[in-house]
């Protein structure tokens, strides 16, 4: 079963549409399966936030000769879609039916003391010496894969090994119902040491993140 690690640059955080896209085929390793990979630009139907602008650089007369963003489609035969964060990146493709692997809810777990779990900082945690050097073009969907890649290998070292991409795909979802608060005024906050009342006040509200509310209620 094929797995696809992805990174996307979109028009912004509020219905994000895609202006560039890059895959690579992953191996259960986290080894690249073959040489290359794709990275793609679109064309938004709305106008790129100047704060998306100002974190991947790519303005919206850089895009005007691309296909339009709705027509990105994922390569046949993906079955796990791996990422940092990988479900905005699934919400701007488009939320095909695919196993999501989340590189940045297993960071919070393995490293839940770190100040930050951002890529980058995973990267300064995980391989200090190559981390300078691998950042410089950050937030570039192709550079932002393949240092994906880099930290989807350390967790396989630590974690692993893994047989198969199933295997890893059960670990990320008990990995995503965080033990800790992300958030708000109870962020860094063990899951158990929060109030219960908070948590009853929580989980009335609308659009609370599944893997959230898991945990709201005691996994």
């Amino acid at each position: 079963m094929k797995a696809l690690v992805i990174d996307t640059e979109t028009t912004g955080l509020d219905a994000p549409e895609v202006v560039e896209v890059a895959w690579v085929w992953v191996g259960i390793d986290g080894m690249l399966v073959a040489p290359g990979g794709k990275v793609s630009r679109f064309l938004p139907s709305k106008p790129i936030l100047l704060g998306a602008m100002a974190t991947h650089h790519i303005m919206d007369e850089d895009l005007a000769d691309c296909p339009p963003s709705a027509s990105f489609r994922l390569p046949d035969g993906v079955v796990y879609l791996i990422g940092h964060n990988v479900d905005f990146d699934w919400t701007a493709i488009g939320k095909p039916d695919v196993k999501r692997i989340d590189t940045l809810a297993m960071a919070r777990s393995l490293w839940p003391d770190a100040d930050s779990h951002s890529l980058g900082a995973m990267l300064y945690l995980v391989d200090r010496d190559n981390a300078r050097v691998a950042l410089q073009r950050e937030h570039s969907a192709w550079v932002d894969v393949v240092n994906c890649i880099t930290l989807l290998q350390h967790i396989a070292r630590r974690c692993g090994p893994f047989s198969n991409f199933e295997a890893l795909w059960l670990l990320s979802e008990e990995m995503r119902v965080p033990t800790r608060f992300t958030f708000g005024k109870h962020k860094g906050m063990a899951m158990a040491d929060v109030p219960a009342d908070y948590k009853r006040w929580l989980m009335k509200q609308p659009d609370v993140d599944p893997y959230l509310m898991k945990a709201l209620r005691g996994r």
